[in-house]
């Protein structure tokens, strides 16, 4: 399964549904930018976006939400471990309160990595920022080798077509 998404303005990203009625895009507004996501065949209906391979994947992404997309750039002898540590962590975030959805993407091109998390609201993920749990998964202060670059993170809000 793969995953595809592209930026713009909101007016012109939901002008894509009219393109292409029986694609189920999702849409998202940031503080920086607005997102159309989308995950299904490798085929892309952007003509400028990023596709990714979905190499984990929990819970249905839903209309409203708020969505947390971690940029990592990964080196690539540093993959098999970046991608076998999200495995083996998978689990640990399904049971929190307020969580809808996780991601995690495989670039198709270059190296950065995206880690998406949906929850019902900010307040649910800053309280599974704030758990033991999330402490335990991220006691690393310091970045891995393995990371190309520092990583950033983007926030959204889920909108709803009209």
């Amino acid at each position: 399964m793969y995953a595809h998404m592209t930026n713009g303005t909101i007016d012109f990203l939901m002008k894509l549904t009219e393109k292409h009625p029986t694609i189920p895009f999702h849409f998202m507004s940031g503080t920086s930018k607005d997102v159309a996501y989308y995950e299904g065949v490798k085929k892309k209906y952007f003509q400028a976006g990023r596709s990714f391979e979905i190499l984990v994947q929990l819970g249905e992404i839903q209309e409203q939400g708020y969505v947390v997309m971690n940029h990592i750039p990964v080196l690539d002898e540093g993959r098999p471990v970046f991608e076998d540590n999200f495995r083996k962590r998978k689990d640990e975030i399904h049971h929190q309160k307020g969580f809808q959805a996780f991601r995690l993407l495989k670039p198709l091109k270059g190296n950065t990595y995206v880690v998406f998390t949906q929850w019902d609201s900010a307040n649910s993920y800053e309280q599974w920022k704030n758990s033991k749990e999330f402490q335990k998964a991220h006691t690393n202060i310091k970045p891995p080798a393995y990371f190309a670059d520092r990583p950033f993170v983007n926030v959204y809000q889920m909108i709803e077509e009209e």
